[in-house]
């Protein structure tokens, strides 16, 4: 009876013993979950019932120097009035990529998803054009369902910018090279602005804001529609470049104004026979010729022999001086270019400079290369009497510009030249007649292909006595300057100066 007893007592105290355990470990157990870690798995049950929403901010206008805007965002989606014309000026977004990510220098930094600037106006200026996103907190249920809206921060729209570029000018120059491999450059002479910046063939902006699957047509084209011919195409200026050695000579001493060469047709370099364009063409010569006559009738004789004296470390140094052969970093995608010297050619090419080379870089031809913009830059700085203006897109940004070591004496030798180019007896006849009085230089040159036409170069500014607008055209593989170029460019003038009016 006693040991039956003992054994109950026993089972009663382990019994009891294991209750007041198991309510022990549920105590700490209750005391970790609800205390220790209650804040964590609170966290944790917000973040499963709360969701937080990007949202990306209304991306500022752009707005052209008369206030036109030509982009600008709808409902979200960026919209681009006139979509090719101004292609390569304005650019275009895309959806930012990983390296876009991680190398945002931007203070509102980019989250996925979010489309970037990737050309153009739309690169440059793009922290500026982003404003700061917003957060849409919404309620969930344990499957992910929207339940309801908690709380809106709204985004702030990005800043709007007012380019100096005329919108209309600006489709009037498109149309005018529709179809055509060309490239524009418009400028203000006094302040480097950028009126006009046109490129063809051309794309659609709207594709790739859109998304759209042609795309890749743009990089199949073997008219490379994407390529900005304006400063990333290189190209001989031809006689454009006789300016840059007409500088060189009279700021070296080797010519004056009085300096007299009489042309006779052709010159030779050794076995190689190199004639004048007028000779060639016609048979027919200039006769004497001193600078303004030689820049008037482009000369290729005066030119030939004139470099020859100056030499082509001199000519490299004033074709630095203007600009050429360097970026001008204004943020666009741009080429350098190239201004030859007998030390280039042996390092690269391992052969000796001959005279014969001096004779082809003395009319803007052989191994020279400029871009567009480059050579609209040179106009400028003749235009406005010596000064440098940095290009400038900003209407409100002030001018950039320095003055050149240019002498007076030379840059009216030179104006004074290309306004006879522009006058009856000069290479630009298409502006014969135009008024006000314009300034111009024609260039012609060779595209180095076998069956290809030459490129056709034109660069004038006007009025001559107080110039309001510079222009710069290429027409690739198009033909003689004068009569290619020269009436696109008369029609530019006609609508700038009409609408002025």
């Amino acid at each position: 009876m006693k040991k039956n007893y003992f054994n109950s007592e026993i089972f009663l105290f382990l019994l009891f013993f294991s209750i007041i355990i198991f309510f022990l470990i549920l105590f700490v157990r209750l005391f970790q979950l609800s205390i220790t870690k209650g804040n964590y798995y609170r966290t944790l049950s917000e973040q499963n019932r709360v969701k937080e929403m990007h949202i990306e901010a209304p991306r500022g206008n752009i707005i052209d120097r008369k206030g036109l805007i030509v982009a600008k965002n709808t409902s979200e989606v960026r919209f681009y009035q006139s979509a090719e014309a101004i292609a390569h000026l304005i650019g275009y977004r895309q959806i930012a990529s990983a390296d876009d990510l991680k190398n945002d220098g931007c203070s509102q930094k980019l989250a996925l998803g979010d489309k970037v600037g990737k050309k153009g106006v739309e690169k440059i200026y793009d922290c500026q054009l982003r404003g700061t996103p917003g957060k849409k907190i919404i309620e969930v249920n344990a499957s992910g369902q929207y339940l309801k809206t908690i709380d809106i921060i709204k985004p702030v729209p990005g800043n709007n910018i007012q380019l100096a570029f005329d919108f209309e000018l600006q489709k009037k120059i498109y149309q005018l090279i529709e179809g055509k491999k060309a490239a524009v450059v418009v400028t203000s002479p006094k302040t480097g602005e950028i009126i006009s910046l046109v490129s063809s063939p051309s794309f659609n902006t709207q594709s790739f804001e859109n998304g759209d699957q042609n795309i890749n047509q743009y990089l199949e084209n073997k008219s490379k529609p994407l390529f900005n011919r304006v400063t990333e195409g290189a190209y001989p200026p031809g006689s454009l470049f006789k300016v840059i050695v007409a500088t060189a000579a009279l700021e070296e001493k080797i010519i004056t104004e009085k300096t007299e060469v009489e042309d006779k047709g052709s010159i030779t370099a050794g076995p190689i026979k190199f004639g004048n364009w007028y000779f060639l063409q016609y048979g027919k010569t200039d006769g004497m010729v001193n600078i303004t006559k030689a820049i008037q009738r482009s000369n290729d004789i005066f030119f030939y022999t004139v470099g020859e004296k100056t030499g082509v470390e001199k000519i490299k140094k004033w074709a630095e001086t203007y600009g050429l052969g360097k970026e001008t970093n204004f943020g666009f995608d741009e080429s350098e270019g190239l201004i030859p010297s007998s030390f280039w050619k042996q390092e690269t090419l391992e052969e000796p400079w001959y005279l014969g080379d001096t004779y082809n870089f003395s009319i803007g031809q052989g191994y020279i290369l400029t871009t567009p913009l480059q050579m609209a830059l040179v106009n400028t700085t003749i235009a406005n009497s010596g000064y440098y203006c940095q290009p400038k897109l900003l209407k409100n940004d002030p001018p950039n510009c320095k003055k050149l070591p240019i002498s007076q004496t030379t840059l009216n030798l030179v104006r004074e030249g290309m306004k006879e180019a522009c006058s009856p007896g000069g290479t630009g006849w298409p502006l014969f007649d135009f008024k006000p009085q314009t300034a111009c230089k024609t260039g012609t040159a060779e595209s180095h292909g076998e069956k290809t036409l030459p490129h056709a170069w034109i660069s004038v500014f006007a009025p001559f006595e107080n110039p309001q607008i510079s222009v710069t055209i290429l027409i690739e593989e198009g033909g003689q300057g004068s009569d290619v170029a020269g009436p696109i460019a008369k029609e530019i003038l006609k609508a700038y100066f009409e609408r002025k009016e």
